[in-house]
C-alpha cells in the first residue's frame, strides 16, 4: 500500500505546473493516506473476521491441572425461570466461620468448580451471592465431607436465587421510565435520552455505591456486556453499502417508472408506490427507503394536484409492515435476529407470506382511505414525465452494475450464512468493503454517510435496557406474562402480538424491542412449543407493525413527518393515529392469522 502511494506522489509530481502550490500537493497526499489507511484497516478487520477460527472456550480448571482425587464441589446456579446465572460469586467456607477455603465464580451456563484444599473442616458450607440477588448457604452433609476426603467429587444439586428489590431496583425502573418519557414526548432527541439514562445510571452506581451498597447497578464492563457488537456492525455495515447504492440514482428512477406504469391513475399508483416502498425496505432499513422515496413522491402528487399525505403515508405504512421478512428490513428485527440467532432465511421463509397477506390488507386499506383523494385528476403530464425522467435517471450505471454484483453475493451470505455460522455483521462488513474496495469512491463522503447518531444510540439503549435486566425489572415483568398465558402456546402468541403492537403506538419501537427482547426468552423456554421462535416472530411482527400506530411509533414515520412538513403538508400526531391506528388492526390482525397458521395448526 505505501509503495501504491509513493507511485501515485510520483505521477504528482511529475504533473506540477509552474503555479502549483506545494502546500496543495501536500494535502492531497494526506488525503490519500488517510484514506489507503481507512481502507486497509476495514480489509483487516474483515480478513479476521472471516479467517478466524471457532474456538471453543471451556470453563473451569483444566483436567491435567488436577491430580487424581483431588476435592471438589461443583453445582450450578439459576434464577426462577430456570435461566443460568452468570458471575456469581461462589465460595466454600468452615461453618465455625473464618476466611473461605476455596473461591469461585459461575460461568456463562451457570456452572461452578471449587477445588478444595487438603484437611478440610468437620462442617463445610457453600455460599453463594450476586448483586441483585438474595444470598444462599447450602450446607454440606456428613456424607458430603466423607466424599470429599475420599477424593470423590460433589455435585449439588441447582441452586435458585431469589430476586431482591432494593434502592437500586427502583431507582434504574424510573431511570428507565424517564428515558422512555424523553423518546415518547419527543422532548429530547433519541440519542440524548438514552445518553442521559446512561449516565445518570453510571452515576448512581460509582458515586453512590460508595454511601450505600444497595445503590450499586453494574459497572463499566458488565455494562458493555450488554451491547450487542453484532448490530452496531451489521447496521454500520449497511448503512455503507445503502450510501453507495444510493449514488447511482436507481431508487428516483425505481419512482419514474412506478409513475410512467401507472399512467397517472392515482389508485394504481397508491399501489405500485406501495408495493415498490415495501420491497424496497426489505432490502434497505425503512428510514433510509423513506428518506429516498418521500421527496420524489411529494414531487409526483404535487404535479397531480393532489395532498402528497394521499401518497406518502400508505408508502410510510407499507415501509414498515414489508420490512419485517428480513432480517435488515427493520432495526428491530436486526435486534431480534441477532438475540434469537434467527437467520435471514428464517425471516425470510416464516415471515413473507404473512407480511404479503398484511400488505395486500393494507394496500386495500389505503386506496379506501384516500378514495376521494384517488377518485379524480390528471393524466400523465408529459411535463411531468420529462422532469422525472431527468431526475430519475441511473447516473453511475458502472456503479450500479458492480453493486448488484456484491449485493446478489451478500444475499447470498445472508441465507447460507448460518450454516457455517457466519454472522449477519461479517456478511456487512465484508460486502462494504468490497464494495469500497472495488468502486473507490471518495471515502469521506461515505464515512459521512454512516449515521454514527443513531450507532451511539444503539449503544445506550443496549446499556439501558441491560440496567433493566440487570437489577430484575426484566424477571418480574416476565413472571407476570408467564403467569398470564400459563402454557397455552396461542394465548403467549397473542399476548407478544398484540402487547407489542398497542405498546409501540406509545413506545418507539426499538427501545421497546430490546426491552422486550428477554422477557420473549423467559417465555419461550417456559411455554412448550415455543421453542421454535415462534414468540420472537410474533414480537417482530408486533412491535414493527405496531409502529404504524402512532408519529412516534417508528423512525421513518418521523423522517417521512420531517420531510412532508417542509413540503407545507404536516403530519400531525392526531392526523397520524387517526390514519394509522386502523392500519394497525388490519395489518396485525392479517399477520396474527399466518403466524397461528404457520406455527400452530400446521406445526
Amino acid at each position: 500500500m505505501i509503495d501504491e502511494i509513493r507511485a501515485q506522489v510520483r505521477v504528482w509530481l511529475a504533473a506540477l505546473g509552474p503555479g502549483e502550490r506545494w502546500s496543495g500537493l501536500r494535502a492531497r497526499v494526506r488525503k490519500q493516506f488517510r484514506l489507503s489507511l481507512l481502507t486497509t484497516a476495514l480489509l483487516g478487520i474483515c480478513l479476521v473476521l472471516v479467517l478466524t477460527p471457532r474456538r471453543v472456550r471451556i470453563e473451569g480448571p483444566a483436567s491435567s491441572q488436577l491430580e487424581v482425587g483431588t476435592a471438589m464441589v461443583m453445582g450450578s446456579v439459576q434464577n426462577r425461570q430456570e435461566q443460568a446465572i452468570v458471575a456469581a460469586e461462589v465460595a466454600a467456607v468452615p461453618a465455625a466461620g473464618g476466611e473461605p477455603i476455596a473461591e469461585g465464580l459461575t460461568q456463562t451456563d451457570g456452572r461452578y468448580i471449587l477445588v478444595l484444599p487438603k484437611g478440610l473442616p468437620e462442617k463445610l458450607t457453600v455460599e453463594i451471592r450476586r448483586d441483585h440477588y438474595g444470598k444462599v448457604a447450602v450446607e454440606l452433609t456428613s456424607a458430603d465431607i466423607g466424599s470429599l476426603r475420599d477424593g470423590r467429587p460433589v455435585v449439588l444439586p441447582p441452586t435458585v436465587l431469589l430476586r431482591s428489590r432494593g434502592p437500586a431496583f427502583w431507582i434504574t425502573t424510573l431511570i428507565f421510565l424517564a428515558v422512555l418519557g424523553l423518546m415518547a414526548t419527543g422532548k429530547q432527541h433519541n440519542t440524548l435520552a438514552a445518553l442521559v439514562g446512561v449516565a445518570s445510571l453510571f452515576a448512581v452506581s460509582y458515586l453512590g455505591s460508595p454511601v450505600r451498597e444497595d445503590l450499586f447497578i453494574f459497572d463499566f464492563r458488565s455494562a458493555l456486556l450488554y451491547v450487542d457488537w453484532n448490530v452496531i456492525f451489521l447496521i454500520m455495515g449497511m448503512m455503507i453499502v445503502i450510501a453507495v447504492v444510493e449514488e447511482t440514482g436507481v431508487f428516483q428512477w425505481l419512482a419514474f417508472k412506478s409513475y410512467q406504469i401507472s399512467g397517472g391513475r392515482r389508485w394504481l399508483l397508491l399501489a405500485i408506490l406501495m408495493t415498490v416502498t415495501g420491497i424496497t425496505s426489505a432490502l434497505l432499513d425503512n428510514v433510509t427507503t423513506m428518506l429516498l422515496m418521500a421527496p420524489i413522491t411529494v414531487q409526483i402528487a404535487l404535479a397531480l394536484g393532489m395532498n402528497p399525505l394521499a401518497l406518502l403515508m400508505p408508502e410510510v405504512l407499507a415501509s414498515n409492515v414489508f420490512g419485517i421478512s428480513t432480517l435488515i428490513g427493520t432495526p428491530t428485527n436486526i435486534l431480534i435476529g441477532s438475540y434469537a440467532r434467527i437467520s435471514f432465511g428464517g425471516f425470510l421463509w416464516n415471515l413473507t407470506p404473512g407480511v404479503m397477506l398484511a400488505l395486500g390488507g393494507l394496500i386495500v386499506y389505503g386506496e379506501w382511505q384516500y378514495r376521494r383523494e384517488l377518485a379524480s385528476g390528471n393524466g400523465a403530464s408529459a411535463d411531468l414525465l420529462q422532469k422525472l425522467s431527468e431526475r430519475g435517471r441511473i447516473v453511475q450505471p458502472e456503479e450500479l452494475r458492480k453493486a448488484g454484483w456484491v449485493g446478489a453475493a451478500m444475499l447470498a451470505l445472508f441465507l447460507l450464512g448460518d450454516r457455517v455460522h457466519l454472522l449477519p455483521s461479517v456478511t456487512a462488513l465484508v460486502g462494504a468493503t468490497a464494495l469500497l474496495a472495488w468502486i473507490k469512491p471518495d471515502m469521506e463522503k461515505m464515512m459521512e454517510a454512516v449515521d454514527w447518531t443513531t450507532l451511539v444510540f444503539f449503544i445506550a439503549i443496549f446499556i439501558v435496557v441491560g440496567a433493566v435486566q440487570e437489577v430484575g425489572v426484566i424477571s418480574y415483568v416476565a413472571e407476570g406474562m408467564g403467569w398470564l398465558v400459563g402454557g397455552n402456546l396461542v394465548l403467549a402468541m397473542l399476548a407478544v402480538i398484540w402487547t407489542g403492537a398497542i405498546l409501540s403506538t406509545v413506545i418507539a419501537n426499538i427501545p421497546f424491542t430490546a426491552a422486550m427482547l428477554p422477557v420473549v426468552g423467559h417465555l419461550s423456554a417456559r411455554v412448550p412449543g415455543a421453542e421454535t421462535k415462534v414468540l420472537f416472530y410474533c414480537l417482530a411482527v408486533g412491535s414493527a407493525m405496531g409502529g404504524n400506530g402512532s408519529l412516534i411509533g417508528a423512525s421513518a414515520n418521523m423522517v417521512t413527518a420531517g420531510i412532508a412538513e417542509r413540503a407545507g403538508f404536516p403530519i400531525t400526531y392526531a392526523y397520524f393515529l387517526k390514519k394509522g391506528a386502523p392500519a394497525v388492526l388490519v395489518t396485525v390482525g392479517l399477520a396474527t392469522l399466518w403466524l397461528l397458521l404457520r406455527f400452530y395448526v400446521l406445526g
